[in-house]
């Protein structure tokens, strides 16, 4: 295939998906670049696939790259009879590989498309390799995740979500988005283009998006050592060092809760680690993924 340069890969997401896929609640949107084997991308909240964007160059020469958006999230289709909560996403993943007739796959997965990753395909005997990026760990959740789950439970907290991630400085402050990215110049840009100012028009969007953080169930969260001891393939933890949402400590301890994992931590990065520094983590991710 030609060379997939990084502006190709942000064209993906201005262009309509490629596809949608039923998973009975709603419709997945569906995009595919790349050759070779199989990988499966997730994303987490409140973002879409577009999140992987600088990565695709990376990995698209590799790997046969699968990019979805979650119901609720980008170009995804549903309406407010939709259900949208994290078990849903789980068995919606599975209905996505088996949609996509997949013989032998691996997943990366970041945020809590890492976690629901981790629970869909755990004992899928088609799963080769996972990689995991900045993601729930067994140990529970750090002050900052539980007081975004805090927050959720304000009257109208979509629309004040919507309304405050427009305001460029508002949105850098360490309570909303600021504690994502080192670099914080990066919540503008491509950032704001796929992730804040669809939430920002869309009211269907904002609704999803509180349904989603208001729905979470930690019990997921506590059930994560019990589902790393059934994932014995290859694991590849990669890890924004920064990052207070999941604290890289707690990563260190959770590699041991595997099989078979390792851990790359990457410096001066947080969060969307992989936005910060796309091609440490590529690198990171791509030994392990040929499984």
């Amino acid at each position: 295939m030609p060379h997939l340069t990084s502006r190709d890969a942000a064209n993906l997401f201005r262009r309509p998906p490629d596809r949608f896929i039923d998973v009975g609640e709603g419709e997945v949107a569906y995009r595919k670049v790349g050759d070779g084997p199989d990988v499966l991308f997730v994303h987490g909240w409140p973002v879409s696939g577009a999140t992987f964007r600088h990565l695709l160059p990376r990995l698209a020469e590799t790997f046969t790259c699968h990019i979805i958006d979650l119901v609720g999230a980008g170009e995804s289709r549903f309406d407010k009879d939709t259900r949208i909560d994290i078990a849903q996403h789980i068995e919606n993943l599975r209905r996505v590989a088996d949609a996509l007739a997949f013989s032998d796959f691996a997943v990366v997965g970041h945020n809590s498309g890492g976690m629901m990753a981790r629970h869909a395909f755990a004992s899928d005997p088609r799963l080769r390799a996972m990689g995991l990026v900045n993601t729930e760990q067994p140990q529970g959740l750090a002050w900052p995740f539980r007081r975004l789950l805090l927050m959720s439970k304000l009257p109208r907290f979509p629309d004040i979500l919507g309304w405050t991630v427009m305001q460029p400085r508002l949105r850098k402050h360490s309570m909303l988005l600021g504690e994502c990215f080192t670099d914080r110049a990066l919540i503008d840009g491509e950032f704001e283009e796929f992730f804040l100012s669809p939430l920002h028009r869309d009211a269907k969007r904002r609704w999803a998006a509180g349904q989603l953080v208001r729905s979470f169930d930690t019990q997921f969260v506590s059930d994560l050592a019990v589902v790393h001891r059934q994932i014995h393939v290859p694991v590849q933890l990669v890890w924004g060092e920064d990052d207070p949402f999941f604290p890289v400590g707690w990563a260190r301890e959770m590699v041991e809760t595997f099989p078979n994992a390792r851990l790359h931590v990457v410096p001066k990065a947080k969060l969307f680690c992989h936005e910060e520094r796309p091609d440490e983590v590529a690198k990171a991710l791509a030994s392990t993924l040929l499984g």
